[in-house]
């Protein structure tokens, strides 16, 4: 399972690493990044959560 943030539609809202900072993070731009692309599989349900809770949908777990 791998995790991408879309930066151009990114808020910054940095609700993602606080549902999953194992793979989520605010770069320095004050947008997410995936600093961990290869989901681990104990954090897939955190990351999926992360990615519905997206305010913007600037996220996919796949």
């Amino acid at each position: 399972m791998e995790a991408h943030v879309d930066k151009d539609t990114c808020i910054g809202c940095g609700l993602c690493p606080s549902i999953c900072d194992a793979v989520f993070e605010m770069d320095d731009d004050g947008k997410a990044v995936a600093k961990n692309p290869e989901v681990p599989s104990e954090h897939e349900d955190e990351a999926k959560d992360a990615e519905a809770s997206c305010p913007v949908s600037a996220i996919v777990v796949k």
